[in-house]
């Protein structure tokens, strides 16, 4: 069995950043020597922050984690092209739920059709995380509720002013 250096891609909207996230990250971290968290752009989607916030939130959350492998990094075009221009030989992604393989599956198998180099590996979501989602953590926030227990604290004051309803 032969060991070598790999860069992985952890992709995601990341809005926001939420504890479920940081803690793929995070186990993606051990795993792999370099980490790269990919925002991609996407004009057809609407998004409570923009991609240059979710990147600085992100790179503050990893920094605060202690995590030095991670960078984070905008995406333009298909993760495919990116991983390839990136030198990344895989894509990690967190699951929680079985409709989210379904997904991902679906991605997996494109990505790999795409760029046949790249291999997709999934991570199961922490038992105390499997609820979590960005847009759970939208929707408490706007109707006024703590965020507290879902976002990394070195966020919460930035994304509790965003979504937080002023009532």
């Amino acid at each position: 069995m032969s060991c070598h250096i790999t860069t992985a891609i952890c992709p995601g909207s990341f809005d926001p950043v939420t504890l479920g996230h940081l803690d793929i990250i995070s186990r993606a971290s051990k795993i792999f020597s370099r980490i790269i968290v990919a925002v991609p752009v996407n004009p057809d989607k609407r998004y409570s922050f923009t991609v240059e916030e979710r990147i600085d939130m992100l790179s503050k959350v990893t920094k605060a984690a202690g995590l030095f492998n991670v960078e984070c990094d905008r995406v333009e075009g298909l993760l495919a092209d990116y991983a390839r221009e990136k030198g990344a030989a895989v894509v990690v992604k967190g699951l929680r739920a079985l409709t989210d393989f379904e997904y991902e599956f679906q991605q997996a198998l494109t990505n790999k059709k795409l760029n046949p180099s790249l291999e997709t590996i999934f991570l199961s979501t922490s038992a105390e995380h499997m609820f979590l989602s960005s847009s759970m953590v939208k929707q408490v926030a706007g109707f006024g509720g703590d965020i507290s227990h879902f976002v990394p604290g070195c966020i919460l004051d930035t994304i509790s002013e965003r979504l937080c309803s002023r009532r």
